[in-house]
Formats: structure tokens, sequence, C-alpha cells
């Protein structure tokens, strides 16, 4: 047997393995679900329903008003000699927009970038800690030497893993993509709105995707290499809560200093603009505002080609960490 089949089948086989990706699958399954139940199709029905209620209010607000200047005018007058018509708010019909009685409906070309960002954040994670088990359960049971004694190379053992690995995790988030831009087509034709759906707008949601893709890989991959190179699972989850404790304390001094832009140092914005094509920071403290003048914030703009920067330099150290300490440190 090759040494990537033995590595798929050690993969499939686990029951970590499958309880995240059906953990991964409610979840994904409770946010369409959501979806389908919060939003409706919208026709003349609810334009109309929409349009009785915001003149109802209107009506209701001209009641009100009506009332409170008849009690302005029977009142004494007031020494400051301010009229009633200052005092008393007067409603106007464009103040009761009926579109803002509409109800809430799913439009596939505004909000399906949304879903797939949903879509990458849940996969994400599940690929970290699918990764982080794959190899560390390997490392702690004592299974990585009986392997190394089959196969003693122990960067192409160890290399072998992790693209077995990431090889079948890029076909499940394909697949998975795949189902989600159908699913969510569904939901848009029925509780929703398909409307100014173009090649162009399919085109940029597959380059999302392709995005959320590589997201899912690097989460992967770095579970895989953080395992490694603490040889056990939790060195991975330990390492991600390390990281979250270490991200709050560098953005409270960094705000406490005074920085610009702290929100960069924020794994999970990087994250976002990766996603979003860009992501817009501004330092708030660059102006004081002022009654009378305004003031015109400094701002950052993080691109998705600096996150992926950032994300494939760090990607690269994690992994060729784990692969130099596989070659040179012992395996007892």
């Amino acid at each position: 047997m090759s040494l990537a089949r033995a590595e798929s089948r050690r993969l499939f086989k686990r029951r970590f393995t499958k309880l995240i990706v059906i953990g991964a699958l409610l979840v994904l399954a409770a946010t369409v679900a959501g979806t389908w139940f919060s939003n409706e199709k919208v026709g003349a029905t609810q334009v109309a329903s929409a349009k009785a209620q915001a003149d109802r209010d209107y009506q209701e607000a001209v009641r009100q008003s009506e009332q409170e200047m008849a009690k302005c005018q029977a009142a004494p007058p007031t020494t400051d000699g301010v009229p009633c018509s200052e005092q008393v708010w007067v409603p106007t019909p464009d103040q009761y927009d009926y579109t803002w009685y509409m109800p809430a409906t799913f439009d596939l070309r505004s909000e399906f970038p949304n879903m797939i960002s949903v879509l990458a954040v849940v996969l994400a994670g599940a690929a970290f800690l699918i990764g982080a088990s794959f190899v560390g359960s390997e490392w702690s049971s004592g299974g990585m030497m009986n392997l190394l004694l089959w196969r003693p190379q122990r960067v192409r053992v160890l290399s072998t893993k992790l693209t077995v690995f990431l090889s079948w995790l890029t076909g499940l988030t394909l697949l998975l993509l795949a189902a989600w831009a159908g699913i969510f087509q569904l939901v848009a034709e029925v509780r929703g709105s398909t409307e100014k759906m173009t090649a162009g707008v399919w085109q940029s949601f597959g380059l999302t995707g392709l995005r959320a893709l590589a997201l899912v890989l690097v989460a992967g991959a770095l579970g895989f290499a953080l395992a490694s190179l603490g040889r056990h699972t939790g060195m991975a989850l330990g390492a991600l809560v390390g990281l979250g404790a270490l991200q709050i304390g560098v953005y409270v001094m960094a705000n406490l200093a005074e920085f610009k832009f702290t929100e960069a140092w924020v794994l999970p914005v990087w994250g976002y603009a990766w996603l979003d094509k860009e992501l817009v920071l501004e330092d708030f403290r660059s102006c004081d505002y002022s009654a009378t003048a305004g003031c015109e914030l400094d701002k950052f703009t993080m691109t998705w080609q600096t996150a992926g920067i950032g994300m494939a330099i760090v990607v690269a150290l994690v992994v060729g960490a784990a692969m130099w300490t596989m070659r040179k440190r012992d395996i007892t």
C-alpha cells in the first residue's frame, strides 16, 4: 500500500474527523435554516402591506402632532417667545418611507458574499482542529514511531501526511462551496431575489470562494504544523488560546500607547480583509471633533494582497519549522 493511500485511510477512519465534519455540517445547516425562515419573497401583497403600515404610522404621528399643537396654543405664552410651530414637530410623508416596513428578503447579489464568509470561518475552524488531531494523535499514541519504522523518511512522511490532508480538505471545501452556491440560489429564488445577477457577479463570487478555500487551507496547515511542533494536539489548541490572549494584550497596550489603526493587530481583521478584498481602518484620534467644523480621519486600507502576503509568511514559517524539527529532533 502506498504511503498516501495509507494516510487517507487514517484520516477518514478517525472518529474525531467524522465528529468535526458532522458538527461543521450541522452549523452550516442551521445557518441555511435561519436564513430560510427569517426571509420571505417580496411581492405586491408585501408592498401593499408595507405602504399601509407606513401610512398608518404617518397618520398616527399627524394626530399626535395636532394634539401637541392644540395644547401648545391653549397654554399661556412662554417668556422666551418661541412660537408653537417651532416647539411641535410636524411629520411629513417622506419621513415614513414604506421600504422601511418591508419584510426581510434574501438578495443573492448583496448577501451571498457574507454567506461565503460564514462557510469559510466554519470550515477554517474545522480544518484547524482536524489538522491538529490528525498528526497530534500520531505523536501522542506512538503511531508516528511505528510509521517511521515502515517508512524511515521523516520529512517525506510528514509532508505526505500534510499533502494528503490538504488535498482532501481542498476537495471537501470545493464541494461544499458548490453546494453552498446552489442552496442559496434556491433560497433567493423562493425566499428572496436573484435580480441583477450577471456573469460578472458569479465570477466575483467564484474569486471570493477561492479566497475562502485559501483561508481554510491556511487554517488546516497551521493546525497540523503546530501540533507537529508540539507533538501533541493540545499544542495547537494551546497556541490558539495563547495567541488569542496575546492579541487582546497587544490590542489593549496599543490603544493605551495611542498607536494608529490598532485593529490591524487583531488577526481576524486580516481574515476579513482577505475575504472582503479590502478593509478600511480609521484612526479616531487623528482629529478633534468640533460642533461647527468636521475633520477628515486618517485612514488605512488593508487589501487582500497585504493580508495574503501576511498569511503566506506565517504559514511558511510555521510549516517550515515543523519540517525542520521533524528532521532534526529525536523521534522518541
